[in-house]
């Protein structure tokens, strides 16, 4: 029992309980559920963990994985392209890390949705669903709309750990600066208890693009710095007052809690409670767990390998993660639809997007294999949509040249988890305007993370009234696993 005279602060009662552990709600820590309430168990895929990497506002397929140098210069772009360690797989010039690593990643050149707009995409790529769902709404998330695909993960596959949840997505949500939350990266209608856990260590970067602070930018001024931007791992640490001995004495942590109780679920029941306290105390108490969270205290080599930008302490913290049992962490790069070049797209992907994605990404692949975890970690990057084929010129006063909204072929980037390097699946038009081989939706691409995890083509999910629903809503992209 604690002294009497040991009286909890607010500021205790809010590191003790599971509000104010990492900036979560109730719905958060409560995806800490014990294993008999799954739905499914793992189907022998080859694949443990998935680390989603998602580039929110789309990236160019001519700018990147799927160049036409051949092209005419309005559709080609400013950008050269360069061998890989592929034959006849070239990229651009300005992914030389990732080129020079080609044997150990793939690409499907040939994703396609109908949407242009980039909630209708947000939807469609994040929930692996092309139709969006019933009354959707590009405004906001809704109760009935698709769940995402981290939620079906986090309620289809036990949580590998007692610590930490099975699905997280950091460094942040996905919120525009307008205010307005990007809908398709909740639980939907199987209900918020299943939103993934979301992470927020970009706290004060609400009106900022790109990897800070080195990378960040301005759409129109180009590059530029704000010292106000930090990232910073979740706190972790122990209230005042309390020791880790005394993290055992249950009357004191319930009393503790009980001060959130209204925060936590409205009017929790007893033993509800206490499971959230014993979530939370897990976390407060397990030294691995804190370190899977810690970046900045990694050696110098790791991080000058990742890059000290956001977009490297996203995948550092990711690979941590996964190392530490998560079985899929969504990351995504840049907020506030970063990689929505409409205009200066040349010299900001130059100078701001591709560098640090070059980096990060070369250094988490480089990383998962030293540390034998590649062959069962399966990563892959994507946007909600490509763009253009045309170059536009300029859409404000700059009239900087971009590329606009492009549903109907973007590129995939696919690597690790039991699936092979060096393969193209798809290709694109002349122009990189259409798929003209092998098409695939995002049906097949959610379908290919569920069998890489072993996920049996029979699972369900249930939503709100506990009516099932398929998971699988396509086949697992041939060629790949």
């Amino acid at each position: 029992m604690l002294p009497s005279h040991v009286r909890p602060t607010r500021r205790t009662a809010i590191q003790a309980g599971s509000l104010g552990l990492l900036g979560l709600g109730a719905n958060h820590v409560s995806a800490l559920r014990a294993a008999d309430t799954q739905i499914v168990k793992p189907g022998g895929g080859k694949a443990q963990s998935v680390i989603f990497v998602f580039l929110s506002g789309g990236l160019g397929q001519h700018d990147s994985f799927d160049p036409k140098p051949d092209a005419p210069v309005g559709i080609r772009g400013d950008f050269k392209a360069i061998a890989t360690r592929t034959p006849g797989v070239r990229v651009c010039e300005h992914l030389p890390m990732l080129a020079a690593r080609s044997d150990s990643w793939s690409l499907i050149r040939s994703l396609t949705t109908p949407h242009n707009g980039h909630s209708e995409g947000h939807m469609s790529i994040l929930s692996g669903r092309t139709a969006l769902p019933p009354g959707f709404s590009g405004e906001k998330p809704q109760s009935g709309d698709w769940p995402s695909i981290a939620s079906v993960v986090g309620a289809a596959l036990p949580a590998r750990t007692n610590n930490l949840p099975p699905a997280i997505a950091l460094p942040e949500r996905l919120v525009h600066r307008t205010g307005r939350v990007i809908p398709g990266q909740f639980g939907g209608v199987m209900g918020s208890r299943h939103d993934p856990w979301f992470i927020n260590a970009s706290p004060f970067n609400a009106l900022s693009y790109g990897a800070y602070p080195d990378y960040e930018f301005h759409f129109v001024r180009g590059r530029e710095r704000n010292t106000k931007l930090q990232f910073q791992a979740p706190n972790l640490s122990l209230p005042q007052g309390l020791s880790r001995l005394q993290l055992t004495d249950r009357d004191t942590l319930r009393g503790l809690l009980n001060a959130q109780r209204h925060d936590l679920e409205g009017g929790a029941a007893t033993a509800s409670l206490d499971r959230h306290r014993q979530a939370a105390i897990s976390l407060l108490a397990d030294p691995g767990v804190q370190r899977a969270f810690d970046v900045h205290n990694a050696d110098t080599k790791t991080l000058d390998r990742y890059g000290r930008n956001a977009f490297g302490w996203s995948l550092l913290m990711a690979r941590q993660l996964v190392e530490a049992g998560v079985t899929l962490v969504q990351v995504n790069l840049g907020n506030n639809e970063t990689w929505d070049t409409h205009e200066n797209n040349f010299p900001l992907l130059r100078d701001c997007l591709l560098p640090p994605t070059d980096r990060g990404i070369s250094a988490l692949l480089d990383d998962l294999k030293t540390r034998g975890l590649l062959d069962n970690t399966l990563v892959l990057m994507c946007g909600e949509m490509g763009r253009t084929p045309k170059v536009n010129s300029g859409m404000s006063e700059s009239k900087v040249p971009g590329r606009d909204h492009w549903g109907a072929v973007q590129t995939v980037f696919i690597a690790g988890g039991g699936t092979r390097g060096g393969v193209v699946v798809g290709s694109s038009d002349k122009n990189g305007a259409y798929p003209s081989d092998n098409p695939q939706r995002p049906e097949q691409l959610a379908a290919t993370i569920y069998h890489a995890l072993g996920i049996p083509a029979t699972a369900a999910w249930k939503d709100e009234l506990d009516r099932p629903h398929h998971i699988y809503q396509g086949e697992p992209i041939a060629g790949l696993l």
